[in-house]
């Protein structure tokens, strides 16, 4: 588990509560964390003064970067994982300002229709499924 895994490391490098609260380091990034990363959420915070309070807040830094951002973004994967929804690579160069998007000019420019030119410069979903 996350838990044990970070309660461990950091009975490993603070054997002492006190070592927790004397590291400046620890405390000014703590404190940014809640000052300037969060300034609109004032209560709640814990203080980070002993190894209960460290292991917690890190072991939930850490749940929210991974497990739980894999539970909430990878619901994607019926739409985009399959390549044809998705594709991964474009195979015209990106038009720049006041060029056509193709030869014969028929299609809009990148200023006039952004979105319509960088959906032209990917495969077809055809194309995509050729390897």
């Amino acid at each position: 588990s996350i838990k044990e895994w970070v309660s461990d490391y950091v009975n490993h490098y603070y054997q002492l509560a006190s070592d927790i609260h004397m590291d400046k380091e620890l405390q000014g990034w703590w404190n940014e964390v809640r000052t300037k990363g969060h300034p609109d959420k004032e209560e709640g915070w814990p203080e980070l003064n002993c190894h209960g309070s460290l292991v917690e807040v890190l072991t939930t830094i850490i749940w929210v970067a991974s497990g739980h951002h894999a539970a909430v973004n990878f619901g994607q994967y019926p739409y985009a994982g399959y390549f044809p929804n998705r594709p991964t690579i474009a195979r015209r160069n990106m038009p720049t300002e006041g060029q056509a998007c193709s030869h014969d000019g028929m299609q809009p420019t990148f200023v006039e229709d952004p979105v319509r030119v960088l959906l032209d410069t990917f495969p077809s979903q055809y194309q995509t499924t050729l390897v």
